[in-house]
């Protein structure tokens, strides 16, 4: 009896910053490392070409899949947004679900995870009855903070059940807050309202996540099973982001990414062994990458070993991904 798919991950990545892209490719193997092959893998690309996009983000999986989302954003949302998505808001949201019928984790580029986070295996192993979404240093949900609560959440990490109808819950929201979305803020906000209103929040803790930034209150040291940088896409500076500070976000992102490259199981960015091909489950570019992503699964069933020291182990790697269908 064969095993059935239960979760996909997704990301979104547009014309972002060079770390930006660093970070997708470490956040994708990341994932790769605790998800393994019996997931589904997706990248969701805007205002950039996907040749370009691959290029800049380099070696990942082959099992990952790349799709233009240009043109891809519901209609119902497009008469709130401003001409040109500003901020880049919506995006991540083009389209809704990308796996409808699975567990869908929604990670941000700059979001890398290297260990299971306790709350995701909650989230996956309980009823379908509840959302998954990271907490946050401070609240932050533009013109949607009334109806969201007061305990911070961050839709840098996102989970919806199975056939879970997200365009349905974001336009009841709209329906009673008709305004138009102006930041990334507003997005976040119309998310969490939308999510919290019709599921239980399964919370991923900033102890195991941290909210990595120079800027106060966030912190600038990596999180249990990962970290997620703010600001770390932008390329050029905004009104509340200058060029120094854009600089300062740098260089925490360069103090930090050799602890990252070696959480996932990859070498320092400045190998030269790295291709830039695609690698995956066939035939590798180079034998130390293939050699790179069997560590990743070996790594991370250690890890999980360690941690169930004296209990009882699962039935086979991934087992908590899998689920057997009957005849």
């Amino acid at each position: 009896m064969p095993d059935a798919i239960r979760l996909g991950i997704r990301w979104t990545i547009g014309d972002v910053s060079d770390r930006g892209f660093e970070a997708l490719r470490l956040s994708i193997w990341g994932a790769y490392g605790i998800f393994g092959p019996v997931a589904q893998y997706g990248v969701c690309v805007n205002s950039v070409g996907l040749t370009e996009a691959r290029d800049r983000t380099g070696p990942v999986p082959t099992l990952v899949e790349w799709h233009l989302s240009d043109g891809r954003t519901p209609e119902f949302l497009r008469s709130h947004l401003d001409d040109g998505f500003a901020e880049g808001v919506a995006w991540k949201l083009a389209p809704l679900r990308l796996f409808p019928s699975l567990h869908e984790i929604a990670l941000d580029n700059d979001c890398i995870i290297w260990a299971m986070p306790p709350s995701i295996r909650r989230w996956l192993d309980g009823d379908g009855g509840a959302c998954l979404l990271a907490a946050d240093a401070a609240p932050g949900f533009g013109q949607f903070a009334e109806v969201c609560g007061p305990a911070p959440r961050n839709t840098g990490i996102r989970g919806l059940p199975p056939m879970f109808d997200l365009g349905k819950a974001l336009q009841r929201v709209l329906a009673a807050h008709p305004v138009r979305l102006v930041s990334e803020l507003d997005e976040q906000g119309l998310q969490v309202a939308a999510m919290s209103a019709m599921l239980r929040p399964e919370i991923v803790t900033t102890d195991d996540v941290a909210i990595c930034s120079p800027s106060p209150p966030h912190v600038q040291h990596l999180g249990r099973c990962g970290a997620h940088f703010v600001g770390l896409n932008m390329k050029h500076p905004r009104p509340w982001y200058d060029q120094s500070r854009l600089n300062v976000i740098a260089e925490l992102w360069d103090a930090r990414k050799h602890a990252i490259y070696a959480a996932v199981g990859l070498p320092p960015a400045s190998d030269p062994g790295i291709s830039r091909g695609p690698i995956g489950p066939g035939p590798y570019r180079l034998v130390r990458l293939r050699d790179r992503c069997s560590a990743i699964c070996h790594s991370a069933r250690r890890r999980a070993d360690s941690r169930d020291a004296g209990k009882v182990p699962p039935p086979g790697r991934y087992s908590f991904l899998r689920r057997s269908r009957r005849r």
